[in-house]
């Protein structure tokens, strides 16, 4: 693969090319990983972003169906918009579904819109280990706005915080109390709390449901990121596509608010740092897949198994071997 016209064709926002380079950086062969680094460096100096919204929420509150509502209105506002949607994948088989474009019949036939589902494989805290260098490739192809849909399994999923500009929580109506809302991990991580299906006989459910969550997040501790008045909690309803304006009005202030006091700048260079950390653990780690390193730990492991050693003196072991 030549990674020099790949590049010239993600620059001019081909979509064919952003879905092979996309599949490029998710592959773990070395010859491919080689390939996306240095693809990776010639789209650096493009200087384009995007504003990049992470979203969240448990399954069936509605991610799908808010991201296409949402992802059409912002098309409608001539956005380009980029949805990099993470399955979960099995622990047993280690196959996913990938079935969030399905989900999104409208928004897959927009021209301004780009749908890429991706599985999770091992990897938590609700995104894909490549989903950093998926989002800098759609930056590079020139969208707007990069939507980032976490698996959506719980209360853990606070490393998509370390990939985006904003995150959104979605809840469904009736999905807690106060004390839900003061919970720490994934709902201190929330820039702004959306209780979706706000229609028909869940309206009144879903507008306590907001009054409940504002309560409980005046009661958090002011972080230094946010101006007066956030994070805060609103509905929505992605089917009746009501509040939908209102909320992009919102991420909109808050942003320019970030941008205009430096904190959107450090933010980034602080998630730089996180990855650069996490890009290093992840290359200690692959040390242990060696033929040296897994007989080693092979003999280690009947050690341990029979008592002769305890699982920390063995560990010690192992990692004065590999230093």
């Amino acid at each position: 693969m030549q990674t020099d016209s790949l590049s010239d064709r993600i620059l001019k926002g081909e979509r064919r090319a952003l879905a092979r380079a996309i599949t490029l950086v998710e592959s773990n062969r070395a010859d491919h990983r080689a390939q996306a680094s240095d693809l990776l460096a010639q789209l650096a100096g493009s200087g384009r972003q995007a504003l990049r919204i992470g979203l969240s929420g448990t399954p069936g509150v509605g991610k799908s169906t808010f991201i296409e509502s949402f992802g059409m209105m912002l098309t409608g506002q001539g956005l380009r918009v980029a949805v990099l949607a993470v399955d979960p994948s099995s622990a047993r088989s280690g196959g996913s579904i990938l079935g969030d474009k399905t989900r999104m019949e409208r928004l897959s036939r927009e021209q301004n819109a780009f749908i890429r589902p991706s599985p999770s494989q091992s990897h938590l805290g609700g995104v894909a280990r490549r989903t950093r260098e998926a989002i800098a490739l759609c930056e590079a192809a020139g969208y707007d706005v990069v939507l980032i849909e976490t698996v959506g399994v719980g209360q853990s999923e606070t490393v998509v915080s370390e990939l985006s500009d904003l995150f959104l929580l979605l809840l469904a109506p009736a999905g807690g109390d106060e004390l839900q809302g003061v919970k720490r991990g994934i709902m201190e991580m929330a820039d702004i709390i959306l209780v979706n299906k706000a229609d028909g006989d869940l309206k009144a459910t879903a507008t306590r449901t907001c009054a409940d969550y504002a309560g409980a997040l005046r009661l958090l501790r002011k972080r230094p990121q946010d101006p007066e008045g956030f994070p805060k909690a609103m509905t929505v309803s992605a089917v009746e596509e009501h509040g939908l304006e209102q909320a992009w009005d919102e991420m909109q202030t808050l942003t320019q608010w970030r941008r205009d006091t430096g904190i959107w700048e450090a933010n980034r260079a602080a998630q730089a740092r996180y990855w650069f950390d996490q890009e290093v653990r992840h290359a200690l780690l692959a040390r242990l897949d060696t033929p040296q390193a897994r007989a080693e730990m092979e003999r280690l492991n009947d050690e341990v198994s029979q008592g002769r050693l305890s699982p920390a003196v063995a560990a010690g072991q192992l990692l004065d071997t590999l230093g």
